[in-house]
């Protein structure tokens, strides 16, 4: 049974490494997300998630003071889900645009860290709601035999404050 922090440890880590999630202005386009590519700061396990985009990319241009965001994400493994919300704020951070650039980043920008078009925004994650779905295969048997599969969920879901 894992405890709220082992819960979130698990999320930042697939985090890291899957790193696709759908951002989304809260109140703004029908609720409508889109994916992007989120980062955080080295080995840190708490926020925030930085994402590269466009100058014209319709989150940024939605973006007001104290915009809130939702995102969501899924592990490429489906063991880990998670509902963040938070601020989504502009970041005028050179030194941090240096830091997060990858190649792929710059495979998206054709004037590199210089392009003209780039932005960097910053999602200040302040809460989550993780679940953790590990033995959907033995959930499925549990069913097949006539077991209730809910009860090993009950343990793996967490409600934790980022930041």
């Amino acid at each position: 049974m894992p405890t709220p922090q082992e819960i979130q440890t698990r999320f930042w880590k697939a985090l890291k490494s899957d790193r696709t999630l759908m951002l989304g202005i809260d109140g703004v386009g029908d609720g409508h997300a889109q994916p992007m590519t989120g980062q955080t700061d080295g080995d840190v396990e708490h926020g925030p998630i930085w994402f590269f985009t466009t100058k014209d990319n319709t989150l940024v241009k939605e973006m007001r003071e104290g915009t809130r965001a939702t995102a969501h994400f899924v592990s490429k493994n489906h063991e880990v889900f998670a509902s963040i919300h938070g601020n989504l704020v502009v970041e005028e951070n050179r030194a941090m645009i240096d830091r997060l650039w990858n190649r792929f980043a710059a495979a998206w920008y054709e004037g590199g860290k210089d392009d003209p078009k780039l932005e960097l925004i910053r999602l200040d994650a302040e809460h989550a709601k993780i679940w953790l779905d590990e033995s959907s295969l033995f959930a499925g048997i549990k069913i097949l035999l006539g077991v209730d599969p809910k009860a090993d969920y009950a343990d793996k879901v967490a409600d934790v404050t980022l930041g």
